[in-house]
């Protein structure tokens, strides 16, 4: 996954998007159904801005717990994380 992530103040927004090079519109709706599950998931621990992620090919293969390390990896490289 691609993740662009613009800081600012008191907003949330975040933003979800497949392409057609993942396959047919259910492959493309699971793939952004997946990233929102972890978004929501996260979400109490991340800074405010906009969110946009990027579903890549490989999204639907891949298994929760790899994916679920990835997507925090994105986040943590961004500094999107807050800080305790």
């Amino acid at each position: 996954m691609v993740l662009f992530f613009l800081p600012s103040q008191n907003i949330h927004k975040v933003g979800f998007t497949a392409t057609k090079k993942i396959g047919n519109a259910v492959k493309r709706n699971r793939a952004k159904r997946r990233l929102r599950a972890l978004f929501c998931e996260f979400s109490s621990i991340l800074q405010d801005g906009t969110y946009i992620f990027v579903a890549k090919q490989s999204i639907n293969e891949i298994a929760h717990e790899k994916l679920k390390d990835n997507f925090l990896k994105v986040l943590n490289h961004l500094k999107a994380v807050e800080k305790n």
